[in-house]
């Protein structure tokens, strides 16, 4: 438990009138989620390790497309994209151009944390601007200080329009509120046209999977094109990808990361990525097996016991199953029979629409500050916890401006912002 710094009063208050999530709800705390400095360190080098990751995946593809890496590699990543968005993401003029927001979904855990995934097209931004300045006001030290979130937005994208779509407008109110804060303006993706007049800064807040919905998103393509729009992320799908974490850990790369990385940072990379797989269902000669997991063929997991099934599912990218948690399936927490068919669906979908494998990790259990919903009382929240450091890019230096901690009860595995957990910003605090 941590002295309380905010009120309820204080935070209903403060809630725009349109709140930050279309129709979401969550939990109230008196205070911060408190990280220590060691973990405060280990968060402001993880940054640049990332945008290291980041450049070395951009790299990669673009020499397995000329030949100079193995062609699988760009084959696997452009797998079930449309042939026009696959040429248009190569294009010479977008050749190094880089998502300028990283978002890593971090697990805390006993060991310190993993990785669950790395998001370049992050809801939480305008909601962690508002926890950090809300509960700066009522006396937190929160991480990237009260302003740090609006500030590193309007760095990346200064005096732009951010474009949302239909598919994703639970987030827009967070989006309105952060604009009237950073100089933006919100735009519907749907009908966006880009004044052609001058270059004008795009925060594309869309996923690619959705263009076949956005009739006017050719005329933005051709904006940015011809240089008279400048967009991030960049319209290139590959970079997306869950698969990512796979790539990273396959034997016949090893040598391309660590040139790219540098033996450090791989080796550090290796300590919070977790083992991961591509769920490939191509045969393996006689004598060969599958690293790391001791079988010959992917459908052997289907026959694995609870206790081997410490192992995750979910799909790879470009799809809308690939965010928010939708498809994925902890091996430990379901029965034999649903793991069953969640193996064979990931392995019949591969040609299309490729799915992960990866190491489930537990989660530490905490003990937070939670406000009764009825009586307001705090009390003691049991909790695992998700942390989402938000690192912007504006010139090749990442600046962790803020970190969104959700709390979820212990009985939950997959942590995510459901009705009952409790969302906080991350406080310089030394727990207790």
């Amino acid at each position: 438990m941590h002295p309380p710094d905010a009120t309820p009063e204080l935070l209903r208050n403060a809630m725009p009138r349109d709140g930050l999530f279309a129709d979401k709800h969550w939990r109230l705390s008196p205070s911060a989620f408190p990280i220590s400095k060691e973990l405060h360190q280990e968060l402001l080098v993880l940054g640049d390790r990332l945008w290291l990751f980041q450049k070395a995946c951009n790299d990669l593809y673009y020499l397995s497309v000329l030949g100079k890496q193995p062609e699988w590699v760009a084959a696997l990543l452009d797998r079930g994209k449309p042939p026009e968005l696959v040429e248009f993401s190569r294009q010479k003029a977008f050749r190094h151009h880089l998502p300028q927001v990283l978002r890593p979904d971090l697990v805390l855990t006993d060991d310190g944390f993993i990785l669950s995934e790395l998001d370049s097209v992050p809801g939480g931004i305008g909601l962690t601007a508002w926890l950090n300045q809300t509960y700066a006001a009522a006396g937190s030290q929160v991480l990237g200080g009260a302003s740090g979130m609006i500030d590193g937005f309007a760095s990346i994208a200064r005096s732009g329009d951010i474009l949302v779509s239909a598919e994703a407008s639970t987030y827009r109110p967070e989006m309105e509120w952060i604009a009237t804060r950073s100089g933006h303006r919100v735009q519907s993706a749907e009908n966006y046209a880009p004044p052609s007049e001058t270059e004008r800064n795009v925060y594309r807040f869309f996923e690619l999977f959705d263009l076949g919905n956005l009739p006017g998103v050719g005329a933005l393509q051709t904006a940015a094109l011809l240089g008279q729009a400048k967009v991030t992320p960049p319209f290139k799908p590959f970079l997306e990808e869950k698969m990512w974490f796979a790539l990273f850990w396959m034997r016949p790369l090893r040598e391309y990361w660590r040139r790219a990385l540098s033996e450090r940072h791989f080796l550090a990379l290796q300590k919070v990525l977790p083992q991961t797989w591509i769920l490939d269902p191509q045969p393996l000669p006689p004598h060969a097996g599958i690293p790391g997991l001791g079988i010959h063929d992917f459908a052997e997991l289907a026959t694995f016991s609870q206790k081997e099934r410490e192992l995750v599912i979910k799909a790879s990218g470009f799809s809308e199953l690939a965010w928010g948690a939708r498809s994925v399936v902890i091996g430990s927490d379901v029965p034999q029979t649903e793991w069953k068919d969640a193996v064979s669906h990931a392995l019949k979908s591969f040609p299309t629409q490729p799915y992960i494998l990866q190491r489930f990790h537990k989660a530490r259990t905490f003990t937070h500050s939670v406000f009764e919903t009825e009586s307001s009382q705090v009390l003691p929240f049991p909790c695992k916890v998700r942390l989402c450091p938000y690192y912007f890019v504006p010139e090749d230096k990442p600046l962790l401006s803020g970190a969104l901690a959700t709390l979820c009860p212990p009985d939950k595995k997959i942590l995510h912002g459901m009705r009952d957990a409790v969302l906080v910003p991350a406080g310089l605090t030394t727990p207790r």
